[in-house]
């Protein structure tokens, strides 16, 4: 079997990797949905009611992730994400029939987006640790990247399914359709041999557990490195919920259709991306670094794009750059900690890339509504363009760190030390802040 595809080799993965892959089609046909069902059935495309039901479903990230954290280290991980999908489901299938029967009201929508939130607080860590269980740790990066490649590939699908369902029976049928697709992820945590998997270290319930966990990320600078760089890119430049329906809608005049499919031109980047990812094996520093520079410039082009062709090319890019960043950040983050520490330092790690998203998804839309759309993703190229440069000048002046571009032989960039201790010149490495 290719290397890109080694962690389908065990079967508990497999069985995981397909019915997380019908979840996810779901979970983008139902973002779809309820986006729609928000700016064009309950609200006079209301940007700021959009960003609001966004931030919403991200708020608890920012409140719960300590405790999230805790609860994924002391319980099995099979028997959280049992709890977490069986509410998502409830909460979807109760949308869906508040839609269907004509009875629903924008603040239905508000509680339900939070009652996900929270359930979602505790379902993203204990995915990200439940990887950890089912692969052997030198198969981690191949299966944190086919997880994402699982995700972005029902983002390939979802968003347009979704657009040709709202036009053709209503959003209440497409909403109704992402509900069954959970019973298919809880049908495969069913099926998984649990002798097979590799559960982390309980952890004991102690009245330092909490601050434990903040401790260690406290004294790691490496971690405290690549979670900066991904808190402003979820806050200010992964809001496409928001930015996409503005564009679609007020800058190209467009229906569900087109802006469904945007969603899905997107993925084609983004799943490219993961399988490449995937391929990649062991995550490093400069991979991080150039995806986060072609974000910003490929999140700018699309700002900039003068027609709806164009700006739907401009998402592939988009797509591609973010998520190498996000793939390598989140493998980097799981293969630099200790097991007994994983699922507070991720849900830590969702935390500050997620939760932020309850602050920046209603300044986007508050921008949207102030200065135009093309503003929405303009500010999340400047953003992390930014928070880029702060970086490289922090390796330089910390760590002792250069960051280069070379061009001959094999054009590549390079994170070098300028401080070795036989002083014998520069040499390519993974710095101290990155290991």
């Amino acid at each position: 079997m290719s290397p890109t595809f080694s962690s389908l080799q065990i079967r508990n993965y497999r069985l995981w990797f397909a019915g997380a892959f019908v979840s996810n089609v779901g979970t983008w046909m139902g973002r779809v949905g309820q986006d729609w069902l928000v700016y064009t059935q309950l609200t006079d495309r209301s940007s700021t009611a959009l960003g609001l039901v966004t931030g919403l479903q991200f708020l608890p990230f920012l409140l719960l992730a300590p405790w999230a954290g805790v609860v994924v280290d002391r319980f099995r991980t099979r028997t959280v994400l049992l709890v977490t999908q069986s509410v998502l489901l409830l909460t979807s299938l109760l949308l869906a029939v508040l839609v269907l029967t004509d009875t629903a009201a924008l603040w239905h929508v508000y509680a339900l987006a939070l009652a996900q939130g929270v359930a979602t607080a505790f379902d993203n860590p204990a995915r990200a640790t439940f990887v950890s269980e089912m692969v052997p740790r030198d198969r981690i990066a191949n299966a944190v990247a086919l997880n994402s490649a699982s995700f972005h590939g029902g983002r390939l699908v979802g968003p347009g399914v979704a657009g040709l369902l709202i036009a053709a029976w209503g959003t209440g049928l497409t909403l109704a359709l992402n509900s069954l697709t959970f019973v298919v992820v809880l049908g495969s945590l069913l099926l998984l041999r649990t002798r097979e998997l590799l559960p982390h270290p309980t952890l004991q319930l102690t009245k330092g557990a909490l601050r434990a966990g903040l401790r260690y990320v406290n004294a790691r600078r490496d971690l405290q490195l690549v979670m900066g760089l991904v808190f402003v890119l979820g806050t200010f430049g992964m809001n496409f919920q928001v930015t996409t329906a503005l564009m679609a809608t007020t800058v190209f005049d467009k229906g569900p259709e087109a802006y469904g499919l945007l969603g899905s031109i997107m993925a084609v980047g983004s799943l490219s991306a993961a399988l490449l990812a995937a391929r990649r094996g062991t995550p490093r520093l400069r991979v991080l670094l150039l995806a986060l520079a072609g974000f910003a410039v490929a999140a700018g082009a699309a700002a900039l794009a003068p027609t709806y062709v164009l700006f739907a090319l401009a998402l592939v890019p988009v797509g591609l750059t973010s998520l190498t960043a996000m793939t390598t950040a989140n493998a980097m983050v799981q293969l630099r900690v200790v097991p007994e520490m994983r699922g507070r330092v991720m849900a830590l790690y969702m935390a500050i890339f997620l939760g932020g998203t309850p602050f920046g998804a209603p300044l986007i839309g508050w921008i949207g509504a102030a200065f135009g759309a093309r503003w929405t993703i303009g500010i999340g190229s400047l953003a992390v363009a930014l928070s880029l440069g702060a970086a490289v000048w922090w390796l330089a002046r910390e760590e002792n760190v250069r960051v280069s571009f070379e061009s001959h032989r094999r054009p590549r960039l390079l994170v070098t030390s300028t401080a070795t201790e036989d002083d014998d010149g520069p040499r390519t490495l993974v710095p101290e802040a990155a290991r």
